[in-house]
């Protein structure tokens, strides 16, 4: 009974063993095998080369193995099994460690994509009157208000040009009426007298006579 036991736990051992393929190094053919060394699949050939072959009564063929080495190799298995899920936890920790670093680095690519288009859309527009518009508008408007003020400028050069020469011209034409006046008045100033002289002559007269 316990023979079979043992032969169960190899054969489950044994398949084990090839699960674990991918793994382990395959044997070498001039590799030296060992229950103490080398890979599972290595241990496993030891067992295979040194086990004795005999049959049974009903002529079936058996292999003895010591049992000794089925712990051993049981050992040997357990830890490559607790190996393995330990680097397979360490992998799960190592990925879940990644995939929080890729979120973060999504977030952080994410924040500065949109502080990059922030900064763009405010490198592009301008801040009029609290209104937002862009730099071509912007330009245009600009431009619009100096173009209108030049214009206003020159119109109002042109006026006070006109008016300077319109107001030359005033007072050229008041001087020139002043002059007249005067040699209005003083002509009437000589008339004047000289009616004033008529009559002091025919007042003189008439006291002659």
């Amino acid at each position: 009974m316990k023979s079979i036991k043992y032969l169960t736990n190899l054969v489950a051992i044994f398949i084990f063993s090839f699960s674990l393929s991918a793994q382990t190094k395959p044997v070498e053919e001039n590799e030296t095998l060992s229950l103490n060394s080398g890979t599972i699949d290595s241990q496993f050939e030891f067992i295979f080369k040194k086990s004795g072959n005999f049959k049974g009564t009903n002529g079936q063929a058996y292999e003895a193995v010591k049992q000794a080495w089925l712990y051993t190799l049981k050992a040997h298995t357990l830890d490559s099994l607790k190996t393995v899920h330990k680097n397979l936890n360490d992998t799960r920790a190592i990925v879940k460690s990644q995939a929080k670093e890729i979120t973060d680095l999504k977030l952080n690519l994410s924040n500065t994509q949109n502080s990059l288009n922030q900064t763009d859309a405010e490198k592009n527009n301008m801040a009029l009157f609290g209104m937002q518009m862009s730099k071509v508008n912007y330009n245009m408007l600009m431009w619009s208000i100096i173009g209108s003020l030049l214009a206003l400028l020159i119109f109002f050069i042109y006026k006070f040009k006109n008016s300077n020469s319109i107001t030359k011209d005033a007072k050229h034409a008041l001087a020139e009426i002043e002059e007249e006046f005067d040699e209005h008045r003083k002509t009437a100033l000589e008339r004047e007298q000289k009616v004033r002289r008529q009559l002091q002559d025919e007042i003189n007269k008439q006291k002659g006579v």
